[in-house]
């Protein structure tokens, strides 16, 4: 079996998770230990979502926009990987963005995961100023998006021609320290179109669910690389969602939810990595068993550490004694 990576999502505010921290300032500070102590634990990877304000309503609470934060973090670690779960297509140019990576890239040590998707938040985009258009155009977009940031990060001068994007002689230098590039995730089980995507472009899938939903998403994810001609092994099949995890199941209970959506302690659960790391640790092997190579967690109960580190010390490694 290859080597099963775990990753964290960073408090940066967009959950309200640093509501009760008072002052931006010192909000930031909870941002960057957070980061410290995930490389710290042991953790493969940390992650940002990239959006500009709270869920589930807009609240006037910070949330830290991401590309920043990455650089900050790139700068106060040393190994742990750095990426987004998942950038927003519609916020950036793909030129523009194709080259931020690139800076990120270089200046992290070649520690770039490139996450991309093609942007859901409707009241969010609109509220910017942003279009949204319908789920047909934002999954061409996405892919017109990653085939402009492959060709800035892999020819001199690149030039795209699409429906959507063009680049003309476009330089990206410095290129990205990674070759032949950083590795490629998209977000999104829509089964259709977005899977046709990640089966034609992507080095790693990202999509949620229970171990049932999950493995199903993994089937047509096959069934379109075989139709591209792709070998479905080459795409590293990845899970994020929540975790929450205590020492006894009585605590977990106490809990109820904590979904932010408003769904039930059951709903909740099912979908998530909820419960003592005993638990946890048998939920993780269903999505092992279903093809899941790669977890991406977000600590339901930050600005608390104790999931994040329950997480790396009693589950991460009963993984990599496998």
């Amino acid at each position: 079996m290859a080597r099963v990576t775990f990753g964290a999502i960073l408090p940066i505010g967009r959950r309200m998770e640093l509501r009760d921290i008072p002052r931006p300032e010192t909000k930031w500070l909870a941002t960057m230990a957070a980061a410290q102590r995930a490389e710290e634990l042991g953790y493969d990877s940390v992650w940002v979502y990239d959006h500009l304000h709270n869920v589930p309503e807009p609240a006037h609470e910070t949330v830290f926009e991401a590309w920043t934060v990455l650089s900050a973090v790139s700068q106060i670690t040393t190994r742990v990987r750095l990426g987004h779960m998942v950038a927003c297509n519609l916020f950036r140019s793909p030129a523009l963005v194709a080259k931020v990576a690139a800076t990120l890239d270089v200046i992290s040590g070649g520690r770039l995961e490139f996450g991309l998707g093609a942007g859901w938040d409707e009241g969010e985009l609109r509220a910017y100023g942003y279009d949204f258009p319908g789920p047909r155009e934002r999954i061409d977009r996405l892919g017109e998006a990653v085939d402009v940031v492959r060709a800035m990060w892999t020819q001199p001068d690149a030039t795209v021609e699409g429906h959507y994007y063009a680049v003309r002689g476009a330089q990206c230098d410095p290129k990205p320290l990674q070759q032949p590039h950083p590795p490629i995730w998209i977000g999104g089980g829509g089964e259709k179109r977005t899977l046709r995507v990640v089966a034609e472009r992507a080095d790693v899938s990202n999509f949620g669910g229970t171990p049932e939903e999950f493995a199903h998403k993994c089937e047509v994810l096959a069934g379109h690389c075989r139709d591209v001609g792709r070998d479905p092994e080459s795409i590293v099949n990845s899970w994020q969602h929540d975790a929450l995890l205590r020492e006894s199941a009585a605590e977990i209970d106490e809990f109820g939810s904590l979904d932010i959506w408003g769904n039930s302690p059951e709903a909740w659960r099912d979908a998530n990595l909820v419960g003592t790391p005993e638990q946890v640790c048998e939920r993780i092997q269903r999505y092992i068993d279903a093809g899941c190579g790669a977890f991406t967690i977000w600590p339901s109960d930050y600005p608390s550490h104790e999931t994040l580190t329950l997480f790396a010390q009693q589950v991460i490694p009963h993984f990599r004694s496998l």
